[in-house]
Parts: C-alpha cells; structure tokens; sequence
C-alpha cells in the first residue's frame, strides 16, 4: 500500500465501486478502503433480482450486479484494502490523511480527494422504543438476510415482521420459501412505505397479512424470543390502548428504516442536510469541503441501487478532475431549495462556475399522490419538469436539466393534479 493517492474512496458496495471505476478511468491513482471481507457491499446477500434495469437495460440480482464493477475496479488496477477501518480523518492543506486499521496494523494515507460512500445501518429495536426483555431472535432485516442468504441459516420457525420497507417485504418472501411462517407485516404508517410491486410480491402472491396502522410495543421471552405485543397507533403514531394483542413468535424482524453512516463525514467537520441526514452536495457531489465528495445511500438513501452507481460515477469523475487539476477554479454556489409536496433532493447546491450542461437531481416526495408534475423553477422560468403518475414517496424522482443559462437560485417543487 502507497501512502499518497490521488483519490481515496472509503466504501466498497456500489456507490463507492462507482466511483473508484470512473475515478481510474480518467488516470487518477485509487485507493479502497473497505471494512468487511470482500467488496460488494449490501449486494453481496441480495439474491433476488431486480437490479441492473436502468443501468444495463437487463435484470440481474445483487451478487451479478456487484460482481460487474468489482472486475470492473481491478482490470483497472485500482488498489483495494479489505478488513481495513478508518479509525481518523483530517483534512489537510493538500487534501485528506487517514489513520487506517487492520490486520496488518495501523496504517497512514492521503490524497487529494476523498469519496465517502459509507452507506448505511439499520435502525434497532431500541431505536424505535420497544420495550420489554431482551431475548434472542430480535434482529434487522439486513441481519435475517445476512443469516439466510449468505449464511445459510434458518433465523426461526414463526416469524414476524415490524416495518413494510423493500428489506423486510422481500425478506417475508424469502422466509417464506425457506420454511418459515411468516405470521404478518406490521406496519406503523397508514400505507406500506416499500414499492408497491414489493408488496404485490412478497405479500399479496404469498398470502402473508400486511397490517396497517400497528405497532410491536414489547417483547416477551427468556433465552429466545417468546411473543410480542402488537398494538394499533392513532394518526400520530401513538399506541392505542385497549387495542393490545399477544402474538407468538420466536422471531422478530425490524426493517423500520435507515441511517446514513456519516461519522466520518461529520469528523471531517462537513456540513450536513438536514432532511438527507446526509453531506449538503453540489452538481459534482462535491461537499462543501474542497476536495472531500459523497455518494450514495450515505449521501440520500436509495430505492435503486442504478441511481447509487449513477450518483457514485459522478462523483469519482469529479474527484479525479479535482485531483488531477493544475489550477482549481472558485466556485459559485447557489441553493436548489425544496418546495411543496417534495421532502428532499440532491443535489442541493448548484456550482455555477461548473458543468451545468446535463445536471441529474434525484427527489423524493413527502407523500403518496395520484399525479403529478415536478418542477426545477428559478424565478419564474422553467428549467426542467416532469410529468408523474402516480407518486410514491417511497420511490426516488430523477429528473435531468440543461442549468447553462442559470444565475440565482432554484427550487424544486411537486405540483398536484
């Protein structure tokens, strides 16, 4: 391992394979940085199919997707260290130093731009304030795939699931095929928060009961898992009494949401945004570090892992730019606000002084509608709209606009029909 690189990306599942692929096409020396065993990330123990449509116009399933840039990266020769945390990021006056750790034992790098493609981790039962003991047989969806497909693990007999995201739908299905019964979905919203065709498929086609409006609230058991206590909630999520129900279980599956892994990012003292839970990027997923980019479920979480690679192809073709440039130009920022019916977008800032040509937002709205238009305005001119129907706020929005003859501010917005 060097200690000088031109680009160091820390992340090895799509968004940072992405990346470190595009970085090392345009002539940048690559580094990853990759804490588990082998690069893929999440895609690793995703065995349905589903990806690949939008990027390579055919259906493939998690490990064939990971597989294409994983030989993509080396027949490059970018350079990969697995089993390696980063235990220190700092910035510096020519770029970022690591302190890395492994094996091997403690390591220093540096470069001259750093991607953060760190992804994400799921949300446990502490986290959405389950009470009761703490026996065996609680886990994440993401952990009962680890177990099942990667593993090759039975995680329990009678299983329920708290929480309609794509992890915990496709993992009733899976369960199911593998001899588990699935006793429900519980579901704390009004409506399931995964896609649509996720509950057509991995309920609906296996009978398997979603129930809306209804929470865990605790669990029961010595050793393993013994029961739970499921309970409906009102319009503000908050349990209804009376409404008590004893299930039993041996198992209970959380697929009740997702948090950007961005420690590092907040070490490196980046500004965040507040709605992604994410780095504020702009059209090049640029930070608003010089020299220090984003990309990928650590940047906004994702129902298409095409749009992370789309989204990580950007930012190491910009990291390799910044890196490998003789003189660096200022930049002129300005923001793309959000406005009604949508919740989040990125990019959120717009660097005027940059290639504003072919500029791809990815949005999301705050709620399930029948219809709809999104708009990019500035003032009161149109730059780029697109017609929806319907709208799901579980699915991300992509939407291209030529910027070339902007001057001030944008905003986005989700017009009804």
């Amino acid at each position: 391992m060097k200690g000088r690189y031109d680009v160091i990306v820390v992340g090895g599942g799509p968004a940072g394979l992405s990346s470190a692929m595009a970085a090392a096409m345009d002539g940048a020396s690559v580094l990853i940085v990759e804490r588990e065993a082998q690069l893929g990330g999440i895609l690793k123990q995703c065995v349905h199919d589903g990806f690949g449509l939008t990027r390579y116009g055919e259906v493939l399933t998690g490990p064939e997707y990971a597989e294409r840039d994983v030989r993509a990266v080396r027949d490059l020769g970018v350079e990969e260290k697995l089993g390696t945390f980063v235990l220190e990021a700092e910035r510096s006056d020519d770029g970022v130093r690591l302190t890395l750790s492994n094996r091997e034992g403690i390591h220093h790098v540096s470069a001259s731009s750093l991607v953060l493609a760190t992804g994400c981790r799921e949300r446990t039962a502490r986290q959405v304030q389950i009470h009761g003991d703490r026996p065996s047989g609680v886990m994440t969806a993401g952990c009962a795939q680890n177990l099942v497909n990667l593993q090759g693990m039975c995680v329990g007999k009678r299983v329920v699931i708290l929480g309609s995201g794509d992890i915990g739908l496709i993992m009733a299905r899976r369960l199911t095929l593998e001899g588990s019964e699935v006793i429900g979905v519980y579901e704390a919203r009004q409506k399931p928060s995964g896609l649509v065709r996720n509950v057509v498929q991995c309920l609906d086609d296996f009978g398997i009961p979603l129930h809306l409006s209804t929470t865990v609230t605790r669990t029961f058991g010595r050793g393993r898992l013994e029961a739970v206590e499921v309970c409906q909630v009102d319009e503000r999520m908050r349990p209804v009494s009376g409404t008590e129900e004893i299930v039993a279980c041996d198992t209970l599956v959380l697929s009740v949401g997702l948090i950007p892994e961005n420690e590092l990012a907040e070490q490196l003292g980046i500004e965040m945004c507040p709605m992604t839970k994410g780095p504020l990027v702009d059209q090049h997923y640029q930070t608003l570090a010089q020299g220090i980019f984003s990309a990928g479920n650590s940047l906004s979480v994702n129902d298409l892992v095409d749009y992370v690679s789309e989204g990580g192809e950007r930012a190491g073709h910009a990291a390799a730019t910044h890196a490998l440039a003789a003189n660096r130009r200022a930049k002129n920022l300005v923001r793309v606000e959000v406005g009604e019916r949508l919740s989040s977008c990125v990019p959120q800032l717009i660097d005027l002084n940059g290639d504003l040509s072919k500029v791809v937002f990815f949005l999301r709205s705050d709620g399930d509608y029948q219809g709809g238009r999104v708009i990019l305005r500035s003032g009161s001119r149109e730059f780029a709209s697109k017609r929806l129907r319907p709208v799901h706020q579980a699915e991300t929005i992509r939407l291209e606009a030529d910027l070339t003859e902007l001057d001030g501010a944008m905003v986005a917005m989700l017009i009804g029909e």
